[in-house]
């Protein structure tokens, strides 16, 4: 899923001629399949082509490494349940019907964890590869593998990775996947075997996408050029505690202290001792330490605008580059269910891929026992054995990324081969890397890693260059040989989250579950628990890092000792909650922790727009003396409830209109609900309002760097003493993609508008005079304006008449194949994609169908996929995935599910062996 955002006139020309390179190639694939074809696309490939890849689901398949036979029952979604006698012979059965279903997309995943992706498609992937393989997450897994993995974790690996092969096994690529016999025709690209080393890698890659801060640190940095230090922390307020609460609120932070609510800021034992107070500032931290004075800042605007380039070109793994990530989980316990039993929901969310990130599947063990421990279902990575998020007989997990600030950017002073740390100079750890290139010439790169990482700037000249010319303050060690970047980043260590996948499979109760979650140290996630007893319960796990000096928040100066990482919060002390008197827990990337919290988890965290949400709709029923059902769950995930459009649509209906054309579409909103259903006209004027008012009041005033791309302004000089007249303006324009600009438009922007809504004359209210607008001063002069230009933005996009608005034809859902689906011919794209769907949902609801407010409506990231979990009785719980079961084009199981998710609907989750025999379509046998 790759991006672009050049960081310069001179990137951008090398950007430029990467993607006419690509252009050029996938012109010669077309030319290419149009001889071959003959008359076109139509006839290029036969039926039986397409149809060679599908996975054999019925009679029996001899597999060489088996013990036992093995059951693979597909009901008619084809999601498959195993049955197995052994744990190495469900895990091999696992890896082979994943494989059946989903190889290249665990291909081209590998691929990418590896740093290897020009292997599969040629040139264009290099600057891709050079980075990848400069954070060596392959490199990372392999020292899991050897180093820190259990026995038994290294033998499912390895079970895992024999059924795959075993699927391989004399298997040409179109045998495979219809994007291999594609491939084909321009490379001579063959699948190889795969290796235990390919699953751990893939855990990377999801801790890349969930890492954190990463982004604000560098917006924020980004920033400095055309906005001061009050502005930009306007524009990041401290979270609401006094309106919108913390997940945990009645737990503790170890098992012998008492909360940390009692306001004191340290803790008593239960012998009257004082416990840890830490290392950090408070839930938000404050301490943001000298790295934001210790250079020019428009040298470091440059750098860290280069780094953006480099990370968002990155293919995404299971969401949108770490922005805008989500997703929503709660338990509630059996006092206010239907059955006396608790009902847990989850839904990520994560960018819309085609097929989904997530795989539905259960593992059976034919008969529990010391030899064959495993009864789960849920949601599996395809690529990676064991279940994600799911449930076993005894107990269900969720998971929300957590927000938790695991990565911090150092600037290294380099002097020759080696780099400044305290009164020393070290030198580099140096390793060479050689990236094979499909069609083209191998390249080799030297990658040098700090004490505190890699070094990501020698994957960019640029970064060089301006490291050289950067301008320090006079504490600061001399410029030498300049400044470089390197990142801290905990998933570079190794570490034990493979562990932690089969420990919570196999889990049978809260303590077990908590050992689990300790051995999860990345990336880190609010985990939610419930059992068939009754309990629910909140557990904070991963490693998370205690910092000597500053919080994360800004580029830290490497060379001082003081900002070095100090430890991390002992496991013991990691925050959780055990069935809380309220009788739920809400997860949905709020604030985990008050600020009496003694450690800094992240100064970032989600503002609680959704999470404030869940918790009224689960108490408004709960205080109506109401129990709450299964399809109560289903409904509240579905909630399109516009928070945002509640605060603002009665100051939007107080403005005088005197257009009647903006009249006409002022009415819209009086009455309305705020409901965003697809179908609804207000709910498409109100959201091009909102897109308005952010641009007006603050994405105009953003530096380029963080705006769309081609959209061009003229703006006052950066060095301006006073405002500018118009002749003295300068022409600037965006430069990052559409998806990833700001103001995005999420619950961030919402705590920014509700600080200042009451102050009419508030500095960003007022918008310059230009050539063909007058000046705005207020915020209702800015709100007309805002809502005269939606109206007609909405008459271009949709219409004048106003009777065929709706909201789902801004906001539509494309599906793509996500490398030849995205840079494929056009007739392949055709082919590999599906699409559009008309959705409802939006930013920061429930759900929570994103888009960019300074990009566009169409729909970026999505609820990956729903469930919930009823313990009262297991095959009464509910799931659904974004696409299906099938990564082939044109199988049955491709988009089957799509429908049904896009109306709310659910499907029946069966689990017990009744229940399953009961839903089975196909039957296959696979025998040893």
């Amino acid at each position: 899923m790759p991006t672009d955002n050049p960081a310069s006139s001179g990137q951008q020309s090398g950007k430029s001629g990467r993607k006419k390179g690509r252009k050029v190639r996938l012109l010669l694939i077309v030319l290419v399949l149009a001889i071959i074809g003959g008359v076109g696309y139509g006839a290029f490939w036969s039926v039986s082509t397409v149809r060679a890849s599908f996975p054999q689901t019925k009679g029996s398949i001899t597999l060489d490494g088996l013990s036992g036979p093995v059951d693979v029952k597909r009901d008619g979604q084809g999601i498959p349940q195993i049955y197995a006698s052994s744990d190495e012979d469900l895990f091999m059965a696992q890896g082979y019907v994943q494989a059946q279903d989903r190889f290249y997309e665990m291909d081209v995943r590998r691929h990418m964890t590896a740093g290897r992706l020009s292997e599969m498609f040629g040139e264009s992937q290099v600057d891709n590869d050079e980075f990848l393989r400069t954070l060596g997450w392959h490199r990372t897994a392999e020292e899991e593998y050897e180093k820190t993995l259990s026995a038994d974790t290294k033998k499912y690996l390895d079970a895992y990775a024999k059924g795959v092969n075993a699927y391989l096994a004399g298997k040409d690529g179109e045998e495979i996947s219809l994007e291999y016999a594609a491939l084909g025709f321009s490379n001579d690209y063959k699948p190889e075997e795969w290796t235990p080393v390919d699953s751990v890698a893939w855990l990377k890659a999801m801790a890349w996408d969930l890492r954190g801060n990463m982004q604000d640190e560098i917006d924020r940095a980004l920033m400095t050029s055309r906005l001061g230090p009050k502005q930009i922390a306007d524009l990041y307020p401290q979270y609401p505690y006094d309106r919108n609460k913390t997940i945990v609120q009645e737990g503790q932070y170890d098992e012998l202290t008492q909360t940390w609510s009692d306001g004191s800021g340290s803790t008593q034992s239960t012998d009257g001792s004082t416990q840890g107070t830490g290392t950090g500032t408070g839930g938000t931290g404050t301490d943001t330490g000298t790295a934001g004075t210790s250079t020019d800042s428009g040298a470091l605007q440059t750098q860290l605008d280069g780094l953006y380039n480099v990370l968002e070109d990155l293919p995404e793994a299971v969401g949108v580059n770490g922005n805008g990530i989500g997703s929503n989980s709660w338990v509630v316990s059996g006092d206010h269910t239907i059955t006396g039993k608790p009902l847990l929901a989850n839904d990520p969310h994560l960018s819309a891929a085609l097929p989904s990130v997530w795989y539905q599947m259960g593992l059976h063990c034919k008969s529990v026992s010391a030899k064959c421990q495993y009864d789960v279902a849920g949601y599996t990575f395809s690529g990676m054995p064991g279940v994600v998020i799911g449930h076993n007989a005894d107990i269900a997990w969720g998971m929300t990324n957590s927000g938790a600030d695991v990565t911090d950017l150092y600037l290294e002073k380099l002097t020759g081969d080696g780099y400044q740390y305290g009164s020393k100079v070290l030198p580099f750890d140096t390793r060479e890397e050689t990236i094979e290139v499909a069609g083209g010439t191998s390249k080799k790169i030297v990658v040098r890693t700090t004490n505190n990482g890699p070094l990501l700037s020698d994957r960019n000249d640029e970064l060089v260059q301006v490291g050289k010319k950067a301008t320090v303050d006079q504490d600061a060690p001399d410029r030498g040989d300049g400044y470089a970047i390197a990142l801290r980043w905990t998933a570079l260590d190794p570490g034990t989250s493979m562990d932690a996948v089969f420990a919570m499979n196999k889990a049978k109760d809260w303590d077990g579950f908590r050992e689990a979650a300790a051995l999860f140290d990345v990336p880190s996630q609010n985990l939610i628990y419930a059992d068939t007893e009754g309990n629910i319960g909140y557990q904070l796990p991963g490693k998370i890092p205690t910092r000597g000096k500053g919080d994360g928040s800004l580029p830290a100066p490497g060379w001082d000792t003081r900002y070095r990482w100090n430890g991390y919060i002992d496991q013991d002390e990691l925050p959780y909650e055990y069935n809380p008197e309220r009788g739920y827990i809400v997860t949905a990337n709020q604030a985990v922790v008050d600020e009496k919290y003694p450690y800094t988890l992240t100064a970032d965290w989600g503002y609680g727009t959704r999470a404030q949400r869940i918790t009224s709709l689960i108490e408004s029923k709960i205080k109506g003396g109401g129990k709450i059902s299964t399809d109560d769950m289903r409904q509240m995930q579905m909630d399109n409830s516009s928070e945002i459009a509640k605060l603002l649509v009665p100051l939007l209906l107080k403005i005088d209109v005197n257009d009647k054309n903006v009249r006409e579409a002022q009415k819209l909103l009086e009455g309305w609900d705020y409901t965003q259903d697809a179908d609804s006209a207000a709910a498409a004027y109100f959201n091009s309002v909102w897109r308005n008012i952010l641009k007006l009041a603050f994405g105009d005033k953003l530096p380029k760097e963080l705006r769309v791309e081609g959209q061009c302004l003229s703006v006052e000089p950066v060095n301006s003493t006073g405002p500018a007249d118009e002749d003295q303006r300068v022409r600037e324009c965006g430069k990052r993609d559409a998806d990833q600009a700001q103001p995005d438009g999420g619950d961030r922007w919402f705590e920014v508008v509700r600080r200042i809504i009451d102050d009419q004359d508030n500095a960003w209210w007022s918008t310059p005079k230009t050539r063909t607008q007058v000046a705005v001063d207020t915020r209702d002069e800015l709100f007309k304006r805002a809502m005269r230009d939606a109206r007609w933005e909405l008459t271009a996009k949709l219409g004048k008449d106003i009777d065929s608005w709706n909201w789902g034809r801004l906001h539509r859902l494309f599906l793509k194949n996500q490398t030849l689906g995205t840079e494929g011919p056009g007739f392949l794209q055709y082919m590999l994609n599906r699409g559009p769907w008309k959705l409802g949902g939006g930013e920061a609801t429930v759900n929570a169908t994103g888009w960019n407010a300074a990009g566009g409506y169409e729909v970026v990231w999505v609820p990956s996929m729903r469930m919930v979990v009823n313990l009262g009785d297991l095959d009464k719980s509910k799931w659904i995935n974004l696409t299906g079961a099938s990564g082939h084009a044109y199988n049955a199981h491709y988009t089957d599910q799509t429908d049904k998710w896009v109306k709310g609907e659910l499907l029946t989750w069966s689990f017990s062996d009744k229940a399953v025999e009961a839903a089975t379509s196909d039957t296959l046998l696979l025998k040893p």
